[in-house]
């Protein structure tokens, strides 16, 4: 069995390593534990279910005997629902032809970067962030790897994006930002687009393949800062033609296991992945098509259900970030970025070289995250299984499997234990 010859792309795949620590904590706690898992950007349904109106849309076409094939890229009433849906959340003006739907968002990812990418061209991404570089793999693309600074919340810059904008194909953008929770200022954000703006206006000079933005915005409507969330093609109006966005229900609607999502861009890109989507077969099911269709219709249940949802997210990461505040006040070398988006809580634990009192002294951030999970019975995962460097010490912590209770418990622990290391 070990003599199995194998593509190179699948030899070099990683391991799910979020997963993997995921499952260790599910283990530990089958053997009588009781480890409070911070790990998945995944949801409870216990304390998230989906809404109720979506979800008694799916069970109706279902008991309506809707179950054949939907239209391959989304059903047009769905399209049209997204469609009504972004341009009242957000401004986006686009027709139901410029949407595509997919059974979840990882499909329609691969399928830009497949639509987008030639092999070995280069395509942009940051660190720390979601998943982006395994789609990169698969496209057999060029990876180039941007790692941000946590003194800018981990997002991005004009000045570090710019030596690498001229041979690449595809820029990636997520905000808020997976795994930081952080989002993009305007006038940063501005910049950027700017910046690809006039880069395409040479290619088309040159009669070069433009450069293209990919921007994940599945965490748009969790938003906690004052300000309203800002349609970025309101920076700069051209970068329409460049931007692919990608959203779904996966996030803001607690439905990670129910894999419907949508990408909303030119039409031209659109349509071939639409193409490319025939022949991989990964359309959403029709009962949840429907479904959705139907939900994002009652907009009063979806800004009813967004309202009460923000606002059990918020309550269970200020709990953990004050208590982290408090650490630092202490004088513990500790600190955390306040929430501003999505379901995570960035976390730096500056504790290598830490005694414990056993006496052993943790030298590395992965000895951190076992002696939390150890000694806390919390479970959070280091920055660079997203990416970056081995020896930053910050992590990220996600909310959306606990209960208040639970973060109350967990933020008791953390605390004990980072007070008993007396650092």
């Amino acid at each position: 069995m070990e003599n199995y010859k194998l593509s190179k792309l699948a030899e070099n795949s990683n391991s799910l390593s979020i997963s993997n620590l995921s499952e260790k904590v599910d283990e530990k706690n089958h053997n009588g534990d009781e480890v409070f898992n911070f790990t998945l950007g995944d949801f409870a349904p216990k304390e998230f279910p989906i809404p109720i109106k979506l979800e008694e849309e799916i069970i109706k076409a279902y008991r309506e005997k809707k179950t054949n094939y939907p239209f391959i890229g989304g059903m047009k009433e769905l399209r049209q629902a997204i469609s009504n849906h972004i341009k009242l959340h957000g401004q986006f003006e686009y027709d139901p032809s410029d949407i595509i739907v997919a059974s979840g968002v990882r499909p329609l990812i691969y399928l830009i970067f497949k639509t987008l990418l030639d092999p070995k061209e280069k395509a942009i991404y940051t660190a720390p962030s979601w998943n982006t570089q395994h789609f990169i793999d698969l496209a057999s693309a060029t990876p180039v790897i941007v790692e941000a600074k946590p003194e800018n919340n981990f997002l991005i810059t004009p000045e570090e994006l710019k030596p690498h904008i001229k041979d690449a194909v595809i820029v990636n953008l997520n905000s808020p930002l997976n795994p930081c929770g952080t989002i993009f200022d305007q006038n940063t954000l501005k910049e950027i687009f700017d910046m690809i703006v006039e880069e395409n206006r040479k290619r088309a000079k040159e009669g070069r393949k433009f450069l293209y933005v990919l921007f994940d915005i599945i965490y748009w409507l969790m938003i906690y800062t004052e300000s309203k969330y800002t349609n970025p093609l309101s920076l700069n109006p051209k970068i329409k033609d460049y931007m692919v966005f990608i959203d779904g229900i996966s996030k803001c609607f607690a439905a990670t296991g129910v894999r419907l999502g949508w990408a909303f861009g030119p039409k031209p890109i659109i349509a071939k992945m639409r193409s490319m989507l025939a022949h991989l077969g990964a359309w959403a099911p029709k009962p949840e098509q429907i479904g959705t269709a139907k939900f994002l219709n009652q907009q009063g249940e979806v800004t009813n259900y967004l309202e009460t949802f923000k606002k059990e997210i918020l309550t269970r990461l200020n709990i953990l970030y004050t208590a982290i505040k408090k650490l630092k006040d202490e004088g513990h070398k500790v600190d955390a970025m306040e929430p501003q988006g999505a379901i995570y809580l960035s976390v730096k634990l500056d504790l290598v070289g830490a005694k414990t009192p056993e006496g052993k002294t943790l030298q590395t951030i992965d000895e951190i995250q076992e002696y939390l999970l150890d000694e806390a019975k919390v479970a959070i995962v280091p920055f660079h299984l997203f990416g970056t460097s081995k020896e930053l010490p910050w992590f990220r912590i996600s909310v959306g499997t606990c209960s208040i209770s639970d973060a109350e418990k967990a933020a008791g622990c953390i605390s004990r234990v980072i007070q008993e290391l007396g650092v």
